[in-house]
């Protein structure tokens, strides 16, 4: 099975419709020029040698060779051999809150984008783990199971936005069941869960459900994000402050309480998100603490690239088209 390993170089494709655009006002500009010469016979004496099969190929040779160079820039590869890896790890399921009022600014850029940038920085220190990913508003979904896919899960964190779950909330507690889904139910160690959330919509099956996780093994840590003074919300949509019904601006708070509630009764611990520098070695260290299980993944380690065979034909369609004359014989002034 083939894979990209660099997708996002393969948007460029979307630069064809507006090269055709280029082409087309081309071949208008051409013909607007033979029109001004006036006298038929002549543009007809003029334009005898141009050959428009020849110019259209031209710009065929041109199209496909940056088509093949985007595909070269992105790196078509296969895997070639396997090997059992195997390491000592724990597996971890990444909980985030995507819900609006993680736009807060009450800490910079963003609570959702400090929150990714945590994530991210996390899983480069859990590089023997398995990593999974929940997402939550008013709904939870599974975005990622477990999986030791790094690369994968980075992808999915970086475009994590209120749009991915329409339905606004905060729903913690089904957000912990989706991911406990994703563990080994046979086992009572070996698997912990980081929350990371505002904690401004209360939601009473949340602490319920961390016990009932804690009893099955599953260490629960939470990361509280903002500000327990709060903060105005942006919508995006209407580059407007977020107002109740009453016209007032909604103020988001973090609800550290619940968040401490949970991570007391899911054997865990809860942190509030001001350094992120401290909040990761602290987190770090916590799921350190986990007894950890042997795990042997079969992993492709040895990828077979194929740019260079797209980027050679490419530079030889390039030349192609460079040594192909348009015309016949002798240059002509139009098209």
């Amino acid at each position: 099975m083939f894979r990209v390993q660099h997708i996002e170089y393969l948007p460029g494709l979307a630069a064809l419709p507006f090269l055709g655009l280029l082409l087309y006002a081309l071949v208008k500009w051409k013909k607007k020029t033979t029109a001004r010469i006036g006298d038929p016979a002549l543009v007809k004496q003029l334009i005898k040698n141009f050959s428009a099969p020849l110019f259209f190929l031209k710009a065929g040779l041109a199209f496909l060779a940056f088509i093949l160079i985007v595909i070269g820039a992105a790196n078509l590869q296969k895997p070639g051999a396997m090997e059992n890896i195997k390491r000592q790890g724990v597996d971890v399921m990444m909980v985030l809150d995507v819900s609006k009022s993680m736009l807060a600014k009450d800490i910079k850029p963003s609570r959702l984008e400090r929150s990714k940038q945590l994530l991210i920085k996390l899983m480069d220190r859990l590089e023997n783990d398995r990593i999974g990913l929940v997402l939550f508003a008013g709904r939870a979904y599974l975005q990622m199971p477990l999986t030791s896919d790094h690369g994968a899960a980075m992808m999915y964190i970086r475009n994590a936005s209120p749009d991915v779950v329409p339905t606004q909330g905060t729903v913690i507690g089904e957000a912990l069941k989706m991911a406990n889904t994703s563990f080994n139910s046979k086992e009572r160690k070996y698997k912990a869960i980081v929350l990371i959330s505002d904690g401004e919509d209360h939601d009473p099956e949340a602490l319920k459900v961390a016990k009932e996780l804690a009893a099955n093994g599953v260490m629960i840590n939470t990361i509280g994000v903002g500000s327990p003074d709060g903060s105005p919300i942006m919508d995006p949509v209407t580059n407007e402050l977020k107002k109740d019904e009453q016209g007032q601006t909604v103020i988001s708070k973090l609800n550290e309480a619940e968040l401490q509630q949970l991570a007391d009764a899911g054997n865990g611990r809860y942190i509030r998100m001001e350094n992120l520098d401290d909040v990761l070695i602290t987190m770090t260290q916590q799921l350190d603490s986990i007894e950890k299980k042997s795990l042997s993944d079969a992993e492709f380690i040895d990828y077979k690239s194929y740019f260079q065979w797209f980027l050679g034909l490419a530079l030889v369609l390039l030349l192609l088209e460079f040594f192909l004359p348009e015309r016949r014989r002798s240059a002509g002034l139009g098209f």
